[in-house]
């Protein structure tokens, strides 16, 4: 999302109540305790294991808070792609065998099956054999980039009340909650076509990561919105990442949360605690995840493929 242009429904198992279901099974874990071999449990060890050591084939999809514009070092200038976003990390923690980053700043869901400019369709990167995706996408499609420069200009002029919620509030209006839900088929018909042309991909839809605080009343100097922007803010970027997390669970994906562990490492934090840079720096590009950022983005991924 570059400001210049960002489960569970498992089948549920049928319990048996049959009396006799049930003395069987009581009977089988008296066998069992009594001194069958212990076999069973290694060997399903080691059957989860071959599965977590089987070759990946993985592509990652999305926009900048997913390409990791500005980061050192910058391997596509054209998508602000960077060689340590958090899809280059995943990858180095897998035994991939095959990885195609795809992800361009500036891509909204058009961007999936539309080419950006040189970048061609992303999702031309997927493959049939194809077995794990990472997909961070909707922030573009809400304007989101032009949601924050709004509220940067109404903040400096207006630095009391809530100046930038107002004017996306006309008439009793929910204009980003209605751009929201506007995105909610979009992204589904993204996760639908992932599935078509990658029917064996385990898919991750990766959240957003905190922007601001909770309470942004000293971070005026830092990020100049109005003091009751700030939770309205924060409000519309969890209604954001709840949309793709419905989503993701009605399509099959799974959803990875990226916002609660950056809590506190908002862009109103010193460097060095912040994981979100305020204005354009050496670390990234403007309102976008640094390294840091995206090392837990990263963590959270990997801790939900292994959840």
């Amino acid at each position: 999302m570059h400001p210049a242009d960002r489960h569970p429904a498992p089948a549920a198992h049928r319990r048996r109540t049959a009396v006799t279901t049930l003395a069987v099974t009581a009977a089988t874990a008296l066998l069992a305790t009594a001194g069958a071999p212990a076999t069973a449990a290694p060997a399903a060890r080691t059957s989860d294991r071959a599965a977590r050591d089987a070759p990946v084939h993985y592509v990652a999809l999305g926009d900048s808070f997913s390409s990791g514009p500005g980061i050192p070092e910058q391997t596509d200038a054209a998508c602000g792609r960077s060689s340590r976003n958090y899809p280059a990390l995943v990858a180095a923690a897998l035994p991939v065998a095959s990885f195609a980053d795809a992800t361009c700043a500036g891509a909204d869901t058009r961007h999936m099956t539309a080419a950006q400019g040189s970048a061609p369709p992303q999702l031309d990167a997927l493959r049939p054999d194809t077995t794990l995706v990472t997909l961070g996408i909707g922030g573009n499609d809400l304007d989101l980039p032009g949601v924050l420069t709004r509220c940067v200009l109404l903040g400096r002029l207006a630095p009391l009340g809530a100046p930038c919620k107002r004017s996306y509030a006309l008439l009793g209006t929910d204009e980003i909650g209605a751009r929201i839900g506007a995105t909610a088929p979009k992204v589904a018909a993204v996760l639908a076509a992932i599935q078509a042309r990658s029917p064996q991909a385990r898919v991750l839809v990766v959240g957003y990561p905190a922007i601001v605080p909770d309470d942004g009343t000293s971070c005026r100097p830092v990020v100049p919105f109005a003091d009751g922007d700030f939770a309205w803010f924060r409000d519309k970027q969890k209604q954001l990442n709840t949309m793709l997390a419905q989503q993701a669970a009605g399509r099959g994906g799974t959803y990875v949360d990226a916002y609660a562990p950056s809590v506190g490492h908002d862009a109103c934090k010193p460097q060095g605690v912040r994981w979100i840079e305020p204005e354009e720096t050496a670390e990234a590009a403007g309102f976008h995840p640094n390294a840091a950022g995206h090392r837990s983005t990263a963590d959270a991924a990997l801790a939900t493929l292994n959840g």
